[in-house]
Protein backbone atom coordinates (compact mmCIF):
# COMPACT_ATOMS: atom_id res chain seq x y z
CA UNK A 1 0.00 0.00 0.00
CA UNK A 2 1.69 3.43 -1.07
CA UNK A 3 1.46 6.36 1.42
CA UNK A 4 -0.11 9.54 0.34
CA UNK A 5 1.81 12.34 -1.00
CA UNK A 6 2.35 15.33 0.35
CA UNK A 7 2.54 18.38 -1.07
CA UNK A 8 3.22 21.47 0.25
CA UNK A 9 3.86 25.13 -1.99
CA UNK A 10 6.18 27.41 -0.02
CA UNK A 11 6.30 30.86 -0.85
CA UNK A 12 8.83 33.61 0.31
CA UNK A 13 8.23 37.74 0.28
CA UNK A 14 10.64 38.86 3.49
CA UNK A 15 12.61 41.25 0.70
CA UNK A 16 12.99 42.19 -2.58
CA UNK A 17 13.06 38.25 -4.14
CA UNK A 18 9.66 37.28 -4.49
CA UNK A 19 9.89 33.18 -4.59
CA UNK A 20 7.76 30.02 -4.66
CA UNK A 21 8.49 26.29 -4.39
CA UNK A 22 6.61 23.11 -4.68
CA UNK A 23 7.52 20.17 -1.86
CA UNK A 24 6.32 16.36 -2.32
CA UNK A 25 7.67 14.39 1.01
CA UNK A 26 10.89 16.24 1.76
CA UNK A 27 12.16 16.60 -1.75
CA UNK A 28 12.11 20.09 -3.88
CA UNK A 29 9.91 19.45 -7.22
CA UNK A 30 10.41 23.04 -8.35
CA UNK A 31 12.18 26.32 -6.40
CA UNK A 32 11.53 29.76 -8.51
CA UNK A 33 12.93 33.07 -7.42
CA UNK A 34 11.83 36.33 -9.08
CA UNK A 35 14.88 38.72 -8.62
CA UNK A 36 13.80 42.48 -8.66
CA UNK A 37 17.16 44.17 -10.24
CA UNK A 38 15.40 47.53 -9.95
CA UNK A 39 16.99 47.88 -6.79
CA UNK A 40 20.23 48.29 -7.69
CA UNK A 41 20.63 51.37 -9.27
CA UNK A 42 19.80 52.57 -5.66
CA UNK A 43 22.18 50.41 -3.75
CA UNK A 44 20.07 48.62 -1.29
CA UNK A 45 16.65 47.54 -1.24
CA UNK A 46 13.93 50.43 -1.50
CA UNK A 47 10.50 48.62 0.36
CA UNK A 48 7.85 50.77 -1.63
CA UNK A 49 8.99 49.45 -4.97
CA UNK A 50 9.86 45.93 -3.54
CA UNK A 51 6.26 45.56 -2.19
CA UNK A 52 5.05 46.75 -5.31
CA UNK A 53 7.59 44.23 -7.45
CA UNK A 54 6.16 41.33 -5.19
CA UNK A 55 2.09 42.32 -6.03
CA UNK A 56 3.36 41.92 -9.75
CA UNK A 57 5.49 38.55 -9.42
CA UNK A 58 3.56 36.80 -7.02
CA UNK A 59 1.27 35.47 -9.12
CA UNK A 60 3.00 34.14 -12.16
CA UNK A 61 5.88 33.35 -9.53
CA UNK A 62 3.43 30.17 -8.02
CA UNK A 63 1.75 29.36 -11.55
CA UNK A 64 5.43 28.64 -12.97
CA UNK A 65 6.57 26.66 -10.09
CA UNK A 66 3.47 24.32 -10.21
CA UNK A 67 4.16 24.26 -13.70
CA UNK A 68 7.93 23.04 -13.28
CA UNK A 69 6.31 20.88 -10.38
CA UNK A 70 3.88 19.05 -12.63
CA UNK A 71 0.66 19.53 -10.68
CA UNK A 72 -2.00 21.50 -10.35
CA UNK A 73 -3.17 23.35 -7.95
CA UNK A 74 -5.52 20.74 -6.22
CA UNK A 75 -2.49 18.42 -5.71
CA UNK A 76 -1.43 20.90 -2.30
CA UNK A 77 -1.55 19.51 0.91
CA UNK A 78 -1.11 23.49 2.32
CA UNK A 79 0.41 26.31 1.50
CA UNK A 80 3.40 27.44 3.53
CA UNK A 81 4.41 30.92 3.52
CA UNK A 82 6.91 33.81 5.12
CA UNK A 83 5.37 35.46 8.22
CA UNK A 84 8.54 37.58 9.42
CA UNK A 85 11.03 39.02 9.82
CA UNK A 86 11.38 41.40 6.92
CA UNK A 87 10.12 44.30 5.28
CA UNK A 88 6.50 44.51 6.57
CA UNK A 89 4.91 46.04 2.61
CA UNK A 90 7.04 42.34 1.41
CA UNK A 91 5.98 40.17 4.29
CA UNK A 92 1.97 41.33 3.49
CA UNK A 93 1.47 40.06 -0.59
CA UNK A 94 3.09 36.88 0.49
CA UNK A 95 0.80 36.77 3.75
CA UNK A 96 -2.71 38.02 1.76
CA UNK A 97 -1.49 35.38 -1.08
CA UNK A 98 -1.26 32.48 0.89
CA UNK A 99 -4.38 33.21 3.35
CA UNK A 100 -6.37 33.48 0.37
CA UNK A 101 -4.62 30.35 -1.38
CA UNK A 102 -5.31 28.31 1.53
CA UNK A 103 -8.93 29.51 2.47
CA UNK A 104 -9.71 29.15 -1.81
CA UNK A 105 -8.64 25.64 -1.36
CA UNK A 106 -9.18 24.63 2.13
CA UNK A 107 -6.13 23.13 2.98
CA UNK A 108 -4.04 24.07 6.02
CA UNK A 109 -2.17 27.41 6.12
CA UNK A 110 1.63 27.75 7.74
CA UNK A 111 3.60 30.45 9.08
CA UNK A 112 6.92 30.44 8.78
CA UNK A 113 9.88 32.16 10.54
CA UNK A 114 12.57 33.07 7.76
CA UNK A 115 15.09 32.73 10.05
CA UNK A 116 14.14 29.30 11.28
CA UNK A 117 13.82 28.94 7.73
CA UNK A 118 17.26 29.16 7.03
CA UNK A 119 18.61 26.84 9.55
CA UNK A 120 15.95 23.81 8.70
CA UNK A 121 17.14 24.18 4.83
CA UNK A 122 19.71 21.62 5.93
CA UNK A 123 17.08 19.34 6.07
CA UNK A 124 15.41 19.32 2.40
CA UNK A 125 16.43 16.25 0.81
CA UNK A 126 19.06 16.59 -1.75
CA UNK A 127 21.61 13.88 -3.09
CA UNK A 128 25.23 14.77 -1.83
CA UNK A 129 24.32 16.82 1.42
CA UNK A 130 24.61 15.75 5.39
CA UNK A 131 21.46 16.63 7.47
CA UNK A 132 23.03 17.74 11.01
CA UNK A 133 21.80 15.92 13.92
CA UNK A 134 20.79 17.26 16.92
CA UNK A 135 22.16 19.65 18.81
CA UNK A 136 23.75 21.68 16.29
CA UNK A 137 24.91 25.09 16.14
CA UNK A 138 23.62 27.53 13.35
CA UNK A 139 25.28 30.88 12.24
CA UNK A 140 22.53 32.70 10.02
CA UNK A 141 24.74 35.28 7.98
CA UNK A 142 22.77 37.18 5.66
CA UNK A 143 21.70 41.28 4.44
CA UNK A 144 19.48 41.82 7.07
CA UNK A 145 20.42 39.02 10.31
CA UNK A 146 23.65 37.50 11.74
CA UNK A 147 22.70 34.81 14.55
CA UNK A 148 24.47 31.83 16.21
CA UNK A 149 21.66 29.82 17.22
CA UNK A 150 21.40 26.66 19.58
CA UNK A 151 19.24 24.19 17.45
CA UNK A 152 17.82 21.07 19.86
CA UNK A 153 15.14 20.05 17.71
CA UNK A 154 13.03 21.54 14.74
CA UNK A 155 11.62 23.83 16.59
CA UNK A 156 13.72 23.94 20.13
CA UNK A 157 15.93 27.01 19.24
CA UNK A 158 17.69 29.91 21.60
CA UNK A 159 19.69 32.74 19.88
CA UNK A 160 23.45 32.05 21.90
CA UNK A 161 24.73 35.52 19.90
CA UNK A 162 23.81 38.23 17.47
CA UNK A 163 24.49 41.49 15.79
CA UNK A 164 23.96 44.72 18.13
CA UNK A 165 24.18 46.79 14.88
CA UNK A 166 24.50 45.79 11.44
CA UNK A 167 24.36 42.00 9.69
CA UNK A 168 27.20 41.12 7.89
CA UNK A 169 26.05 40.91 4.49
CA UNK A 170 25.78 45.00 5.14
CA UNK A 171 29.55 44.79 6.06
CA UNK A 172 30.06 43.50 2.61
CA UNK A 173 27.50 45.81 0.95
CA UNK A 174 28.76 48.66 2.15
CA UNK A 175 32.30 48.15 1.64
CA UNK A 176 31.78 47.27 -1.91
CA UNK A 177 29.89 50.56 -2.04
CA UNK A 178 32.92 52.63 -0.67
CA UNK A 179 35.21 50.67 -3.44
CA UNK A 180 32.17 51.43 -6.39
CA UNK A 181 31.88 47.85 -6.85
CA UNK A 182 27.87 48.11 -6.85
CA UNK A 183 25.20 46.27 -5.16
CA UNK A 184 24.78 43.53 -3.75
CA UNK A 185 28.63 44.07 -3.67
CA UNK A 186 29.07 40.48 -1.76
CA UNK A 187 29.91 38.21 -4.55
CA UNK A 188 31.94 40.97 -6.50
CA UNK A 189 34.09 41.44 -3.37
CA UNK A 190 34.85 36.91 -3.04
CA UNK A 191 35.40 36.69 -6.48
CA UNK A 192 38.27 39.80 -6.34
CA UNK A 193 39.39 38.18 -2.85
CA UNK A 194 40.29 35.27 -4.52
CA UNK A 195 43.25 37.04 -6.15
CA UNK A 196 44.50 39.17 -3.66
CA UNK A 197 46.92 39.27 -0.70
CA UNK A 198 44.20 39.20 2.48
CA UNK A 199 47.22 40.65 4.95
CA UNK A 200 47.95 43.41 2.83
CA UNK A 201 45.93 45.68 4.58
CA UNK A 202 45.44 45.13 8.44
CA UNK A 203 41.53 46.34 9.65
CA UNK A 204 41.08 46.23 13.53
CA UNK A 205 38.29 43.23 14.83
CA UNK A 206 35.43 44.84 17.00
CA UNK A 207 35.73 44.12 20.87
CA UNK A 208 32.11 42.85 21.35
CA UNK A 209 31.85 40.20 24.58
CA UNK A 210 30.47 37.01 24.62
CA UNK A 211 28.99 35.45 21.31
CA UNK A 212 27.72 38.76 19.51
CA UNK A 213 28.47 41.22 16.94
CA UNK A 214 28.93 44.34 15.95
CA UNK A 215 29.42 45.56 12.18
CA UNK A 216 29.26 49.10 12.06
CA UNK A 217 32.63 49.93 13.53
CA UNK A 218 33.96 47.65 10.75
CA UNK A 219 32.65 49.31 8.25
CA UNK A 220 33.50 53.37 9.50
CA UNK A 221 37.25 51.98 9.88
CA UNK A 222 37.25 50.86 6.11
CA UNK A 223 35.57 54.30 5.14
CA UNK A 224 38.16 56.09 6.95
CA UNK A 225 40.84 53.94 5.41
CA UNK A 226 40.08 54.31 1.70
CA UNK A 227 39.28 57.73 2.17
CA UNK A 228 42.55 58.46 3.99
CA UNK A 229 44.47 56.19 1.25
CA UNK A 230 42.17 58.11 -1.62
CA UNK A 231 43.49 61.52 -0.38
CA UNK A 232 47.28 60.37 -0.84
CA UNK A 233 46.86 58.03 -4.49
CA UNK A 234 43.87 59.01 -6.16
CA UNK A 235 44.12 55.68 -8.12
CA UNK A 236 44.65 53.65 -4.54
CA UNK A 237 41.05 51.98 -5.43
CA UNK A 238 41.91 50.52 -8.90
CA UNK A 239 45.76 49.74 -8.18
CA UNK A 240 44.23 48.13 -4.83
CA UNK A 241 41.09 46.32 -5.35
CA UNK A 242 42.12 42.93 -4.96
CA UNK A 243 44.14 43.24 -1.90
CA UNK A 244 41.35 45.52 -0.28
CA UNK A 245 38.85 42.87 -0.93
CA UNK A 246 40.68 39.86 0.10
CA UNK A 247 41.63 42.13 3.27
CA UNK A 248 38.26 42.67 4.12
CA UNK A 249 37.35 39.34 3.62
CA UNK A 250 39.47 38.08 5.85
CA UNK A 251 38.86 40.46 8.66
CA UNK A 252 35.10 39.34 8.04
CA UNK A 253 36.03 35.70 8.30
CA UNK A 254 37.72 36.22 11.38
CA UNK A 255 35.35 37.71 13.11
CA UNK A 256 32.60 34.92 12.55
CA UNK A 257 34.96 32.16 12.66
CA UNK A 258 36.13 33.28 16.24
CA UNK A 259 32.39 33.75 17.55
CA UNK A 260 32.19 30.25 16.37
CA UNK A 261 35.18 28.45 18.67
CA UNK A 262 33.69 30.71 21.53
CA UNK A 263 29.88 29.09 21.12
CA UNK A 264 31.67 25.29 20.53
CA UNK A 265 33.70 25.79 23.85
CA UNK A 266 30.52 27.51 25.56
CA UNK A 267 28.14 24.33 24.50
CA UNK A 268 30.42 21.58 24.11
CA UNK A 269 28.36 21.12 20.28
CA UNK A 270 30.61 20.76 18.00
CA UNK A 271 28.26 20.30 14.81
CA UNK A 272 28.16 23.56 12.76
CA UNK A 273 25.55 24.56 10.09
CA UNK A 274 25.63 27.64 8.19
CA UNK A 275 22.40 29.60 6.40
CA UNK A 276 21.62 33.12 4.82
CA UNK A 277 23.20 34.37 1.71
CA UNK A 278 26.12 34.95 2.75
CA UNK A 279 26.48 30.94 3.51
CA UNK A 280 27.62 31.25 -0.35
CA UNK A 281 30.75 33.36 0.23
CA UNK A 282 33.63 30.81 -0.65
CA UNK A 283 35.87 32.20 1.70
CA UNK A 284 33.24 31.24 4.67
CA UNK A 285 32.90 27.49 3.28
CA UNK A 286 36.61 27.11 2.69
CA UNK A 287 37.43 28.21 6.37
CA UNK A 288 34.87 26.16 7.74
CA UNK A 289 35.82 22.99 5.85
CA UNK A 290 39.60 23.50 7.36
CA UNK A 291 38.34 24.18 10.70
CA UNK A 292 36.81 20.20 10.47
CA UNK A 293 40.45 18.99 10.24
CA UNK A 294 41.76 21.72 12.68
CA UNK A 295 39.05 21.19 15.46
CA UNK A 296 37.33 18.13 14.89
CA UNK A 297 33.57 20.21 13.57
CA UNK A 298 31.69 18.66 11.87
CA UNK A 299 30.44 21.37 9.08
CA UNK A 300 27.38 21.92 6.82
CA UNK A 301 27.25 23.67 4.04
CA UNK A 302 23.88 24.29 2.04
CA UNK A 303 23.30 24.11 -1.10
CA UNK A 304 24.32 27.20 -2.88
CA UNK A 305 20.54 27.43 -4.41
CA UNK A 306 19.26 27.35 -1.03
CA UNK A 307 21.72 30.20 0.65
CA UNK A 308 19.81 33.27 -0.53
CA UNK A 309 16.20 33.83 0.33
CA UNK A 310 13.89 31.09 -1.28
CA UNK A 311 10.81 29.50 -1.11
CA UNK A 312 12.03 25.85 -1.25
CA UNK A 313 13.35 26.62 2.90
CA UNK A 314 9.94 28.00 3.51
CA UNK A 315 8.27 24.95 2.03
CA UNK A 316 10.87 22.58 3.92
CA UNK A 317 9.39 24.02 7.20
CA UNK A 318 5.91 23.92 6.41
CA UNK A 319 6.45 20.30 5.68
CA UNK A 320 7.93 19.54 8.96
CA UNK A 321 4.78 21.47 10.75
CA UNK A 322 2.30 19.75 8.25
CA UNK A 323 3.26 16.61 9.46
CA UNK A 324 2.94 17.82 13.55
CA UNK A 325 -0.72 19.60 12.62
CA UNK A 326 0.71 23.00 13.22
CA UNK A 327 -1.32 25.03 11.39
CA UNK A 328 -2.11 28.62 11.78
CA UNK A 329 -5.17 30.47 11.77
CA UNK A 330 -6.54 32.70 9.03
CA UNK A 331 -6.04 35.44 11.90
CA UNK A 332 -2.27 35.00 11.57
CA UNK A 333 -0.28 38.33 10.49
CA UNK A 334 2.97 39.29 8.93
CA UNK A 335 5.37 40.23 11.79
CA UNK A 336 8.42 42.15 10.72
CA UNK A 337 10.23 41.67 13.99
CA UNK A 338 9.25 37.93 14.15
CA UNK A 339 11.67 36.39 16.65
CA UNK A 340 12.77 32.49 16.58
Amino acid sequence: MSLKNTYILGIESSCDDTAAAILRNGAILSNVVANQSIHESYGGVVPELASRAHQQNIVPVVDQALQKAGISINHLSAVAFTQGPGLMGSLLVGTSFAKSLAYGLNIPLIGVNHMQAHILAHFIEKDGYNKPSFPFIAMTISGGHTQIVLVEDYFKMIVIGETIDDAVGEAFDKSGKILGLGYPAGPEIDKRAKLGNPIAFKFTKPKVKGLNFSFSGLKTAILYFIQKQVKENPRFIEENINDICASIQYTIINILMDKLKLAVSETRVSQIAIGGGVSANSGIRNALKEAEGQYGWSTYLPALEFTTDNAAMIAIVGYLKFNNKQYAKQSIMASSRLKI
